[in-house]
């Protein structure tokens, strides 16, 4: 939250929902009224052609997490109903903070992307997680089956436009260019994360071909 002194500085708050509405107006009918209960087919085709999304989750007491995962398409996702599916996990960091939040608060928020697409298909609901189920032979990649399961009832689910994605023309190689701006991941492992690894083993542990071995392992 901005200071009382930085809004005295110059920033115009805005505290109510009619002050929102009045900036930014009513949504026209096709966008208020988009969201769906269930999947439709066209959504189990979207989620069957993902390789990633974003899991948006918050503790009891709002602490938040936003956390990418991604799987070769037809793995990533598994359709138990029209009114549910299940996210898998592979091996990671261990840290688990969007799980750990699950374990608190259910409620979820998904953002499903294919690579090329501007739109994107969201889904709100409440995740339980599950550690084995027959389901998960459905989701073996390279030989091995998810760690665990997240498995979101869904409250509703609605296709979002791409506006986003336009304006920051993410899909254009032409706008690609990883190192420019920021150093490489190496880099920046040695002067903001805590390890004993010198500079040269870190580029050894974040070179792609040795980083992707322990991708489902």
């Amino acid at each position: 939250m901005p200071t009382t002194a930085s809004v005295a500085a110059g920033w115009t708050q805005i505290t109510t929902v009619d002050d929102l509405v009045g900036l930014l107006g009513e949504p026209n009918d096709r966008a208020r009224d988009k969201a769906r209960p269930a999947l439709l087919d066209v959504d189990r085709a979207w989620l069957a052609a993902t390789p990633f999304c974003v899991l948006a989750t918050s503790s009891a007491t709002g602490e938040c997490d936003a956390s990418p995962k991604g799987d070769p398409a037809g793995r990533l996702v598994h359709v138990i109903d029209d009114r549910t599916i299940a996210l898998a996990e592979r091996p990671g960091n261990k840290r688990a903070d969007g799980y750990k939040n699950i374990l608190q608060n259910p409620h979820v928020g998904l953002n499903f992307f294919i690579p090329g697409r501007a739109d994107t298909l969201r889904i709100n609901g409440r995740a339980r997680l599950v550690s084995d189920a027959p389901f998960f032979d459905d989701m073996v990649v390279k030989g091995h089956r998810p760690v665990l399961a997240a498995v979101v009832e869904i409250d509703e689910l609605f296709f979002h436009c791409g506006k986003a994605f336009l304006r920051s023309g993410l899909w254009k190689p032409e706008t690609w260019d990883p190192e420019a701006r920021v150093p490489r991941r190496a880099l920046i492992a040695k002067s903001v994360e805590p390890n004993e690894m010198t500079l040269e083993q870190l580029d050894e542990y974040y070179e792609p071909e040795n980083y992707s071995k322990g991708l489902y392992a």
